[in-house]
């Protein structure tokens, strides 16, 4: 007999948890399979992110977030399920919408803005989530978190680091694309403290991806000491360090934040060579981000002409 994969699993949990809701409310078999449900749903990412059709993965993943969102609804304080929606958004409104408004801008500009604007949304969609997630432990912590940023993150543990990353770059994205809102620009304190403190816990989360992160934000990073460049390059090499150069990230990442900015055109066709030297079906589990990230480097590659002055 053949072992059912895990789109069927999902269905028959689904299935109980409907039929439980029709004739079996407040029993605590269809709790029961909600949490097993949710559990299921929560763990489906790892299938995304080996999948190698980005197309498919764009396709597919508003109905899972939808699904998860409704999971969430009979579940609230599942912690599988939060940070599951917060890195989704996130990763949804990066590759799929903030992707497509750069590649569409040239022609299209309005298009272009109204992308961007629903990008904007999603990450703050991704943010409450994250900061709900930290809420199940931390009571609060939101509502600390405008106070005292770094009182209230002092409470936070390792196991914490996931829902701190996604938070973080979520809500830096989002303000990345509100330049005309002070509300929003002024949480950028709050924003450093919860990837400060990521780093902190876990420096080898993501295999890397928080110093990825950091490549672009200590360029922009208010009152940090030394040279800016200087400590984006640390942290590129850490990314690259901790990832084997095995993710596309990292030198996509610095060739935008860096190598663009210095008019460094030999770095930047290095960088981009690099990322898409990478084969993606060496690591799996990195498959989708590396096609996506390979997929940017290009589009930098065929805008060089305008990203360089002679």
């Amino acid at each position: 007999m053949n072992k059912p994969n895990k789109k069927q699993v999902v269905f028959v949990l689904f299935s109980l948890v409907i039929l439980s809701q029709i004739f079996l409310p407040g029993c605590s078999i269809r709790q029961m399979a909600i949490d097993e449900m949710s559990d299921a749903l929560a763990a489906g990412g790892d299938v995304y992110a080996t999948d190698d059709d980005p197309d498919l993965i764009k396709a597919a993943s508003p109905f899972s977030l939808k699904l998860m969102e409704s999971m969430l609804a009979e579940n609230p304080e599942h912690k599988g399920l939060l940070l599951s929606l917060s890195r989704g958004f996130t990763q949804y409104g990066y590759a799929f919408v903030q992707q497509e408004a750069d590649e569409i801008e040239d022609e299209d500009y309005l298009g272009a803005e109204a992308l961007r604007d629903r990008a904007r949304r999603l990450y703050l969609r991704a943010r409450d989530y994250g900061i709900r997630g930290l809420e199940v432990d931390h009571p609060g912590l939101g509502e600390e978190l405008r106070h005292d940023p770094a009182a209230a993150l002092s409470q936070v543990r390792t196991d914490d680091t996931g829902f701190l990353y996604w938070t973080s770059v979520s809500w830096a994205a989002a303000i990345a694309l509100s330049g005309d809102d002070p509300d929003l620009i002024g949480d950028l304190p709050v924003v450093e403290a919860l990837i400060d403190r990521a780093l902190e816990l876990d420096e080898s989360y993501g295999d890397g991806a928080i110093h990825s992160f950091l490549i672009t934000y200590e360029m922009n990073r208010s009152g940090g000491e030394g040279d800016p460049e200087a400590r984006s390059r640390r942290h590129f090499n850490r990314a690259v360090e901790l990832s084997s150069g095995g993710l596309a990230a990292p030198f996509v990442t610095l060739a935008e934040a860096v190598s663009i900015p210095n008019q460094d055109r030999e770095e930047f066709r290095s960088l981009l060579q690099r990322a898409l030297a990478i084969d993606p079906d060496e690591r799996p589990e990195w498959r989708l981000a590396n096609l996506i990230y390979q997929r940017r480097a290009r589009w930098l590659m065929d805008r060089e002409e305008d990203l360089f002055l002679e």
